[in-house]
C-alpha cells in the first residue's frame, strides 16, 4: 500500500493521508445515526489515547527533525525550534481567545430559550476547524520533508502522524455532531456539520507540502510550528477533557499507551 502511494507526487500523498483523517472525522460524526448517548468512558479513553499519540508525534515526527535540519542548513537549531514551536502555540492561543470572545458576545445577544440557530452551529464547527488547519499543515509538512531525504522524516512516520491526527479527529467528529443533535438538529444535519470540520485538513496539508517543497529553508520552522500547535491542542483540550472522567487514572494510562505506541512506531519505522 505505502509502496504504491510513494509513487505519487508528494502533495498528492499528503492529500491522500488527510483524506483518511477527514474520513475518520466523518466516522466519528456518524455516531448520531446509531447512538444518542455514547459511552463516556470510551470517548474519554479515545481522547486520552489520541493525546498521547499527538505528543509523541509532535516530538519524533516534527520537533526532532526540525532541530536536525536547522543544524544542517546552518541555522541556530534551538532558536529555530523555539520560534516555530512558540509560534504554533500562540496561533492556537489567540485563535481560542478570539473564538471565546465571539462566543461570549453571541451568548449575550441570544435568548436562553429556543433552538440554536445557524450562527451557533457555525461557531461550534469553527472551534474544531481552527485546530484542524494546523493539524493538516503538520501532515503536509511531514510529507513535504520527505523530498529532502531526512531519516527522521520517513514516509512511514508521516503516515503514522496522519493516523495519530485521525485518531484525534474521531472524537472531534462526535464532539461537533452530538451537541447539535441535542440542540434539535436532525441526524443528517448534525452529521453534515460534524464532518465539515475536517474538510479543511486536506487543503491545509497540500498547502503545507507545497510550502516545504518550494522553500527548503522554511521546513525547520514549519515543523516546529506544527509541533507547537499540536501540543497546544493536546494540553488545552484533549487531556483536560479526558481527565474530567471519574476514572481519570485509567484515562491517564490510555494517554501513556498512546504515547508509547506512537514512540515505538516512529522510532522503529522512522
Amino acid at each position: 500500500m505505502l509502496a504504491s502511494l510513494s509513487a505519487l507526487p508528494i502533495p498528492l500523498q499528503a492529500l491522500a493521508a488527510t483524506l483518511v483523517t477527514w474520513a475518520l472525522t466523518a466516522l466519528g460524526a456518524c455516531v448520531v445515526f446509531v447512538l444518542r448517548r455514547p459511552n463516556r468512558n470510551v470517548m474519554d479513553a479515545m481522547l486520552g489515547l489520541a493525546g498521547g499519540v499527538m505528543v509523541a508525534a509532535a516530538f519524533w515526527s516534527l520537533l526532532s527533525p526540525a532541530i536536525e535540519m536547522a543544524g544542517e542548513l546552518g541555522m541556530v537549531p534551538w532558536a529555530t525550534a523555539l520560534a516555530g514551536f512558540m509560534g504554533g502555540g500562540f496561533l492556537l492561543f489567540f485563535s481560542d481567545r478570539v473564538f471565546t470572545h465571539c462566543q461570549a458576545r453571541r451568548a449575550q445577544r441570544q435568548p436562553a430559550e429556543g433552538k440554536a440557530g445557524w450562527k451557533r452551529c457555525a461557531m461550534l464547527v469553527f472551534s474544531i476547524t481552527l485546530h484542524n488547519i494546523p493539524e493538516g499543515m503538520a501532515i503536509g509538512v511531514a510529507f513535504g520533508s520527505l523530498a529532502y531525504g531526512l531519516d527522521s522524516s520517513a514516509q512511514a512516520g508521516a503516515w503514522m502522524l496522519a493516523l495519530g491526527i485521525g485518531l484525534q479527529n474521531l472524537p472531534e467528529g462526535m464532539a461537533v455532531s452530538l451537541p447539535l443533535l441535542r440542540e434539535g438538529y436532525r441526524p443528517r444535519q448534525a452529521f453534515f456539520y460534524g464532518q465539515l470540520s475536517g474538510v479543511v485538513e486536506p487543503m491545509a496539508a497540500v498547502l503545507g507540502a507545497l510550502l516545504v517543497l518550494k522553500v527548503q529553508a522554511c521546513l525547520p520552522f514549519l515543523l516546529a510550528f506544527a509541533a507547537g500547535a499540536m501540543i497546544y491542542v493536546v494540553v488545552e483540550e484533549l487531556i483536560p477533557e479526558s481527565q474530567t472522567n471519574a476514572n481519570k487514572d485509567w484515562m491517564a494510562l490510555f494517554t501513556l499507551v498512546g504515547f508509547s505506541v506512537m514512540m515505538v512506531l516512529d522510532v522503529a519505522l522512522g
